[in-house]
């Protein structure tokens, strides 16, 4: 696995699942979000947020179905609006091309730091899994805190690290439907978006 202190790339392959929406404007650039539908391997999909300029989305087709790539970097902030996620994590789209093969692909490879404690636990069916929550520098001072899960072994040995640990790993941004129990027992559908490492090591 290539290492590099604070690296963050992911490259995302697949279908617009809707057509992009403003979501703000910062210095006068105006910036869009808009899902990316990606099979995996299982047949199973992942929808994904992409966050990119203005610019990027001239003469590219965007309509629902159309096939791009995007590459860039997993970026994350803090919604503080009420509604939808507290932290919203989206790929921030360095480029966006039209598909130039049609297996879609979904790859995120980060260098970090651990700035919460690890959590094991065990799924329903008995497997280990360990969540993580990686400090990922920008290069202008600004961070992004990205969580990451990893399975098995890799999860029984990430346990043990402690806060400040700098890990690489490999994997892909996924997203997960749950259900979340509300004090007044009802249930209501809910989505989280992590990286889901298959190689994560610790950096000595």
């Amino acid at each position: 696995m290539y290492i590099c202190e604070n690296s963050n790339h992911a490259l995302l392959r697949g279908r617009v699942e809707a057509p992009p929406e403003l979501s703000h404007q910062t210095r006068q650039e105006r910036f869009f979000r808009f899902p990316l539908r990606v099979r995996r391997l299982s047949g199973a999909e992942d929808v994904l947020n992409i966050l990119a300029r203005e610019r990027l989305l001239q003469e590219l087709d965007l309509t629902p179905g159309a096939q791009i790539q995007a590459e860039g970097e997993i970026r994350t902030f803090n919604n503080k609006s009420g509604a939808g996620p507290k932290l919203v994590v989206s790929l921030f789209a360095r480029s966006l091309s039209p598909a130039e093969d049609p297996e879609d692909e979904n790859r995120v490879d980060l260098t970090g730091t651990l700035c919460k404690p690890p959590m094991l636990r065990e799924t329903p069916l008995g497997r280990s899994v360990c969540d993580l929550m990686l400090a990922v520098n920008r290069s202008y001072g600004r961070s992004d805190y990205l969580p990451c899960i990893c399975w098995g072994s890799s999860a029984k040995e990430a346990a043990d690290w402690t806060v400040g640990t700098v890990i690489a790993l490999s994997g892909r941004f996924q997203s997960r439907d749950y259900r979340k129990l509300l004090p007044d027992g009802s249930c209501i559908q809910k989505t989280a978006y992590e990286i889901s490492a298959m190689e994560v090591e610790r950096i000595e």
